[in-house]
């Protein structure tokens, strides 16, 4: 995307969190290309079986999204940020709410596994979601940091631009907290 092109995304999320309805809808083609995006990359790492599908991810982040009213988009980083933040949660969720496997088949998880596809998806997602809780809570940057690289899919210098830090920082914190996670997960 052109630096034109998210400068114009922004004006448009700005405007919309001011109330124009006009544009929304100049604005919904181009959400909904990067939603898919996102939501294709979270896909991507979920078991091939996966009765959720990527269209169904999209949609339903997009009607919150568009059902959260009182936002006030910074911009385009930080709008889809939040979009990444969403659809964590929506998958979560899912995954919880799927019935969980036998305890011998429960197994240590890699942060490089977590990371990638694996046939256990599911059960790695809600592992990874509560090693990344339990991060937050002394240093809710670096789950940030994760969030949006690895849910949302951002780039380093759009997560700096979200988090208001430089793109060393973004990288220097993500290989700390890989190595967290790692140990963490290793541990569980």
């Amino acid at each position: 995307m052109s630096a034109e092109s998210i400068q114009e995304v922004t004006k448009l999320l700005q405007r919309w969190s001011g109330g124009d309805a006009d544009a929304l809808e100049e604005l919904t083609p181009v959400i909904y290309a990067e939603l898919h995006r996102i939501a294709k990359s979270y896909m991507t790492r979920e078991r091939e079986n996966h009765t959720l599908q990527t269209s169904a991810l999209v949609n339903e982040a997009y009607v919150r999204l568009i059902d959260w009213k009182t936002a006030k988009w910074e911009n385009r980083a930080h709008f889809f940020g939040v979009s990444a933040q969403l659809m964590r949660r929506i998958l979560v969720d899912f995954a919880r709410k799927r019935p969980r496997v036998d305890d011998e088949a429960v197994r240590q998880v890699l942060i490089e596994e977590a990371l990638v596809v694996s046939s256990e998806k599911h059960a790695d997602l809600v592992a990874l979601d509560e090693a990344l809780n339990e991060l937050a809570k002394f240093d809710e940057r670096k789950a940030k940091i994760v969030e949006l690289k690895f849910f949302g899919g951002l780039s380093v210098e759009e997560t700096a631009e979200v988090l208001k830090i430089s793109g060393v920082t973004v990288m220097r914190e993500w290989n700390k907290a890989k190595a967290w996670l790692y140990r963490e997960l290793n541990n569980a």
